[in-house]
């Protein structure tokens, strides 16, 4: 990369420009670039085909398009059946220079596996670069498009997708400055989904050198659950199962389906806790993108040799149940029904009150579904990768939003401004309630530096899990070192099965 902003991909030439957002003008921007053809037309539904090729010097300023998606979860990009098909880009920010070798950090958008992009302005990466690392967001193909189950076609397309990034990671970025041997991939929510996954997954085998993973969610299906979800796609949108059908319809056609499905879908039972679906889709277990499911791979070793970060927040499902999915709970009793679905055993609801004192039916059932769909399997995945030979190192964010009169808790997402040290985005003034404090941005200047630490040298900065202990970092405005994770209802899930659906 040049003094003009000017880098050479195997494709062609590229001009980027300088982060606005930086203070010091020395952080490189390049913005849309593509590292795979548009996923449609003859490649609809099929593994990532190459970037065409350019001549000349292809301009880089603005983000690419975000892949076709709804409006009807919260982090959905604006899309509509006149935005470019041409999805399939990603962004660099660097401060490093061509002939550096500066680690790598590649993040992956959560959303549901339904919604997001990488353009989001709380995924800016120009404070992360300013500390030394070079950034990398990359869009992925999300929802039917990304994860539906097309016959005769691949079924984690998404995360094919995010292979053919970190393959133009380990390709192009040294011209960025950045150390190819030396990547990290991050995510959070759907994100860090993909992030295990990957570690699992053959697709992606030496491609990355360490893992990031936020709020990791145990949300994945079989191939006969995928299959089921798209018959009910495909009979939404009036074609049959199959891949030329699916392929003839437009992705807005698609999207009303899948709208369709969601809100056809049955609440859950009349005598548990009554809510709605807000996503259908999920990596899909058993095809040979995913043979096995991430926990299962990493215990029998599949990414000893990846480094990993992994953590959630004190109350993860409040950011669902304060902000926009209906729920609504007759009784204790039917609390009681709702977490015995999810295998808990009798007496749960009771453990959870004496653990959560003064808390509302609502605050009991979103601690039980935070634990249920992050919580557990984020700290069971941490242990089962240091059970198969990988190095874990563990948090818990602790810190309390201020916003909504202290309602959302530390919720889901409320550590993404922290982490990238974006606390002047609009994400961050809701959350915080209004402009950040000193102790905000100390805090977020530890959790950057924790990023940056590790990804530099595999060290976030405490110890790492071993086989007879499970240390945790709990972020908060004065932090605390656990030496072991011992939240009180934590044994309640020990013999709950988090397998695939």
């Amino acid at each position: 990369m040049d003094a003009e902003h000017t880098a050479k991909t195997t494709a062609g030439r590229i001009r980027g420009t300088t982060s606005q957002r930086s203070e010091s003008g020395g952080v490189t921007v390049h913005r849309g670039i593509p590292y795979a053809a548009a996923p449609f037309g003859d490649l609809r539904f099929s593994a990532p085909a190459p970037a065409p090729s350019w001549d000349g010097v292809r301009d880089c300023t603005a983000f690419g398009p975000p892949p076709p998606q709804g409006a009807q979860l919260l982090g959905a990009a604006p899309w509509n059946a006149q935005t470019s098909l041409d999805c399939l880009s990603l962004s660099v920010w660097s401060a490093a220079r061509e002939g550096d070798r500066a680690p790598v950090l590649v993040w992956i958008h959560g959303g549901a596996y339904i919604v997001g992009a990488s353009s989001e302005a709380v995924y800016d990466g120009t404070r992360l670069a300013e500390s030394g690392l070079v950034v990398v967001g990359v869009n992925y193909r999300v929802g039917f498009e990304g994860f539906g189950h097309v016959p005769g076609r691949p079924d984690n397309r998404g995360l094919l997708d995010q292979a053919a990034a970190l393959r133009w990671v380990r390709d192009n970025i040294a011209a960025f400055g950045g150390d190819p041997d030396n990547v990290t991939v991050a995510g959070e929510s759907a994100g860090a989904g993909s992030v295990v996954c990957l570690m699992a997954s053959p697709v992606a085998q030496g491609l990355f050198r360490r893992a990031i993973a936020h709020s990791v969610p145990g949300d994945m299906v079989t191939v006969d659950t995928a299959r089921s979800v798209s018959e009910r796609v495909a009979a939404a949108a009036g074609v049959p199962l199959a891949a030329d059908a699916l392929a003839a319809l437009p992705p807005e056609a698609v999207l009303e389906a899948v709208d369709a499905v969601l809100s056809s879908a049955p609440t859950r039972p009349s005598t548990g806790v009554r809510t709605k679906a807000f996503t259908c889709f999920a990596p899909v277990v058993g095809g040979p993108e995913l043979p096995r499911p991430p926990l299962e791979a990493v215990a029998r070793g599949s990414a000893s040799g990846v480094d990993l970060l992994t953590g959630h927040n004190t109350h993860e499902y409040r950011l669902f149940t304060e902000l926009g999915q209906p729920v609504e709970i007759d009784d204790e009793a039917a609390l009681a029904v709702t977490a015995a679905g999810l295998g808990l055993a009798e007496g749960a609801v009771a453990a959870y009150r004496s653990a959560h004192p003064g808390a509302s039916l609502r605050q009991l059932y979103a601690a039980i579904q935070g634990d249920a769909l992050f919580s557990e399997y984020t700290v069971r995945f941490a242990r089962a990768h240091a059970s198969g030979g990988g190095r874990s190192h563990l948090f818990r964010l602790a810190f309390e939003s201020p916003a909504m009169d202290g309602r959302l808790g530390a919720c889901h997402a409320l550590d993404l401004p922290f982490a990238f040290g974006n606390l002047d985005t609009d994400l961050a003034l809701f959350l915080l309630d209004g402009k950040p404090t000193g102790a905000h941005a100390a805090l977020s200047a530890r959790m950057v530096a924790a990023w940056r630490d590790f990804a530099a040298m595999g060290d976030p900065g405490w110890p790492a899990v071993t086989a007879g202990a499970t240390p945790v970092k709990v972020w908060d405005v004065e932090d605390a070192l656990h030496a072991a994770d011992t939240p009180p209802v934590r044994a309640l899930w020990a013999e709950v099965s988090l397998t695939p659906r």
